[in-house]
């Protein structure tokens, strides 16, 4: 089998912290996808044989590409929530593979933005984006991810960032006394520890109990999520809002630093949950309000990836450029 670009099979996967997904490119496009349990293989090379010895190749496998949730340095990531160290030199050597690539995984959802269609996204306002100007993605989940996409000259890269990590930036005077609290609590307060995350959510839900001086039921993200959407919990709702409105504004910030006319994409494990909710929250009305700027960002689109599997067609998308 040859594709013309990923010369033979490429193998892609989607390793997270609990679950791993691989496929292989068959024909030009991607195939069954394989799901297993990461505490089933002590190791990635365990994983990947089980999953290859599944199959009937009928060629070698020449490519593998492999975006992970954590930071990746020199081609490798020491996985935070289990026991895998994914490298790519280890990898080659052992099966044998032309090259190996280890991507962050907003690094992939970076990739796969020019190949989403309108079924995969939810419009969150704007006009249409400038063809070639720089795509971003952005979106909370265990932390907060962020990486643009930019074209120049026909070559694509994924910029990677450390965006979370910046300082949160409170809009309102309600805002500011909860980063208060939390600045109390944590000291510097960022936007993934602050609010743009699972433990974010959380930490918004606590803080503006204290400002109000209510008691807050005891809630992990999840059960805050679903107690704003059901109007059990008022506490739980103004969370929830507060977290919508930080997005508006974290996400206009970054937009402007990219100068991402082509498009915003939120993404990520937590806000694909309350779709309807985001669209009706102050996110769009924050994400423009930036002063002499809010023209520039008016006509930037926003969309909310509901696509389930873009990470591999990110992960295609990245194993034919580099193989072109």
């Amino acid at each position: 089998m040859s594709d013309g670009k990923t010369r033979g099979y490429a193998l892609l996967a989607d390793i997270g912290g609990t679950n791993a997904r691989f496929a292989l490119v068959e024909d030009g496009a991607v195939g069954a996808v394989t799901y297993v349990k990461v505490a089933d293989f002590p190791t990635v090379r365990d994983a990947v044989a089980d999953v290859l010895a599944r199959r009937a190749l009928t060629e070698p496998v020449r490519t593998a590409v492999l975006g992970v949730a954590g930071p990746v340095e020199n081609n490798r990531c020491v996985m935070t929530n289990s026991p895998w160290i994914i490298d790519g030199t280890d990898l080659k050597q052992t099966f044998g593979f032309d090259t190996v690539h280890v991507l962050n995984d907003f690094e992939v959802l970076a990739w796969s933005l020019p190949s989403l269609q309108p079924a995969d996204l939810l419009p969150l306002g704007g006009k249409a984006g400038v063809p070639g100007a720089p795509l971003l993605v952005l979106g909370p989940g265990t932390g907060f991810g962020t990486s643009c996409l930019v074209e120049r000259n026909g070559a694509r890269i994924a910029v990677i960032t450390e965006a979370g990590h910046a300082t949160l930036p409170p809009e309102t005077e309600r805002e500011e006394k909860v980063v208060d609290r939390l600045r109390r609590r944590f000291g510097h307060v960022s936007i993934e520890r602050g609010a743009l995350s699972g433990a974010g959510l959380q930490h918004l839900y606590e803080a503006i109990a204290e400002v109000e001086g209510v008691p807050a039921p005891n809630r992990d993200a999840a059960g805050i999520t679903t107690a704003a959407l059901d109007g059990s919990c008022r506490l739980s709702h103004a969370a929830l809002e507060m977290f919508c409105g930080l997005l508006g504004s974290v996400a206009g910030n970054l937009a402007l630093t990219f100068c991402a006319r082509g498009g915003v994409y939120i993404a990520g494990g937590i806000v694909p949950r309350f779709p309807k909710f985001l669209a009706a929250s102050d996110f769009r009305n924050r994400f423009e309000a930036k002063g002499n700027f809010e023209f520039y960002l008016h006509n930037i689109p926003t969309s909310l990836v509901v696509k389930p599997d873009a990470s591999f067609e990110g992960l295609k998308a990245f194993a034919d450029h580099h193989a072109a």
